[in-house]
């Protein structure tokens, strides 16, 4: 998937983040913690959503070859 197609659900974890963390009565720190965490995880979900497109130029034969790849992440 794109991410421009993931930032949805990006937007919708940070915000569940938001409102989960917002009743908790612990202490600052751990607080702190648990939004970092979160936020990671939904960074990382995020980020693995992206696909890679990739165009490669290889030069040999049929059963040797080398070459190099340049792409972008949509």
């Amino acid at each position: 998937m794109s991410l421009s197609a993931a930032e949805p659900a990006l937007i919708s974890d940070l915000i569940n983040l938001m409102e989960s963390e917002t009743a908790e009565q612990d202490d600052a720190g751990a607080s702190r913690t648990r939004i970092a965490k979160a936020m990671a995880k939904a960074i990382r979900k995020f980020v693995e959503a992206g696909q890679v497109k990739v165009i490669v130029n290889t030069t040999g034969t049929a059963t040797a070859q080398t070459g190099t790849g340049t792409g972008n992440i949509t």
